[in-house]
């Protein structure tokens, strides 16, 4: 856009002559001193015609990267798959389909001289935030947590952004968007990597506790799982979710519980019908950590065949815990 008429060129669209007009003036007298009025002059079209195709003056930059987004958020919020990570890479890629060069690429690398630098920096942040609340929502209903879910997003947000400037800058009519989105795509998606799931997207232990406060501080604060959810309702009524990272379930049959016990201890802390395994980087310091902190030791770390660091405790609420640390091989 914002080049002279040639001889056989097309006529352009009315959005694509009121574009063409606004980035003319945008190098001529600057951003902030070009009003809508003086567009819609440029263009030969009213001012009433200027809102049939844009919102305000900065959506002539922003309408077409903007209708890709919406189609992103589409896409990813419908997708049923199991791997939310490829679905998200799918959702970015797409947003190359049919991007030609427009007032936006124009814009990012003419800011300076059009004087929208702040201006450009306050829209993209916000693009950036809209590709980061979709992505983190499509993730976490994928199995990711809160905390990877918002990381990820935020990862994803500034790739799209940062692949659409590099593109620009690039030389956007004589380079593919797709390229770099594949690119920033590759970068961000080391962030948005899910355990693979099925029909369940998380496993969630709900334990019954009297001492509310009290097994909340243990698990909270000496165990060390953060507080990720919290919830009132009337009655008195109160929640709290605590965040363990990753979640599974392991179904072992009496065979192999009566193993577990003889590995695990002396014999005198048979394991309950459900009793929690919590990976730390160093047992002994859990350990200590949580027997300062209340919880009873039952049996105490040793190490285990598969070369890891196991002891076990009773904590609040009567859980049975199992902490273990992994030691991987032996060198």
């Amino acid at each position: 856009m914002c080049s002279e008429h040639r001889a056989g060129r097309p006529k352009a669209s009315s959005r694509e002559t009121i574009a063409e007009a606004a980035c003319e003036l945008f190098l001529e007298q600057g951003y902030e001193q070009t009003s809508i009025v003086d567009i819609s002059r440029r263009a030969g079209v009213s001012r009433s015609s200027f809102f049939n195709y844009f919102s305000s003056k900065s959506d002539v930059l922003w309408a077409g990267l903007d209708e890709r987004l919406a189609e992103f958020e589409r896409r990813i919020a419908t997708d049923g798959s199991t791997d939310a990570a490829a679905a998200v890479r799918a959702a970015t890629l797409a947003i190359a389909d049919g991007f030609a060069p427009d007032s936006l690429a124009l814009g990012i690398v003419n800011a300076a001289a059009m004087g929208l630098e702040v201006e450009y920096e306050r829209d993209a942040a916000l693009r950036r935030a809209r590709v980061a609340r979709a992505v983190s929502a499509r993730l976490a209903h994928g199995g990711a947590d809160r905390v990877r879910a918002e990381v990820a997003g935020a990862a994803w947000g500034g790739a799209v952004i940062a692949a659409i400037e590099a593109w620009a800058h690039d030389g956007a009519g004589r380079t593919s968007l797709a390229r770099f989105l594949a690119r920033a795509s590759d970068a961000a998606g080391s962030t948005s990597w899910t355990d693979p799931v099925g029909e369940v997207a998380q496993l969630r232990v709900v334990v019954q506790a009297a001492a509310f406060e009290q097994t909340l501080a243990f698990y909270r604060d000496v165990v060390g799982m953060p507080q990720a959810e919290a919830y009132e309702a009337d009655g008195g009524a109160r929640v709290a979710i605590l965040a363990a990272g990753r979640a599974t379930l392991e179904i072992a049959n009496p065979a192999q519980v009566e193993f577990i016990d003889r590995v695990e201890t002396d014999g005198d802390a048979p394991s309950d019908r459900i009793r929690l395994a919590l990976e730390v980087a160093d047992t002994d310091a859990a350990v200590a950590r949580l027997d300062e902190g209340g919880a009873v030791i039952e049996a105490s770390a040793r190490v285990t065949p598969w070369r890891s660091r196991n002891a076990r405790l009773r904590g609040p609420a009567g859980l049975q815990l199992t902490l273990f640390q992994e030691l991987g091989p032996e060198s």
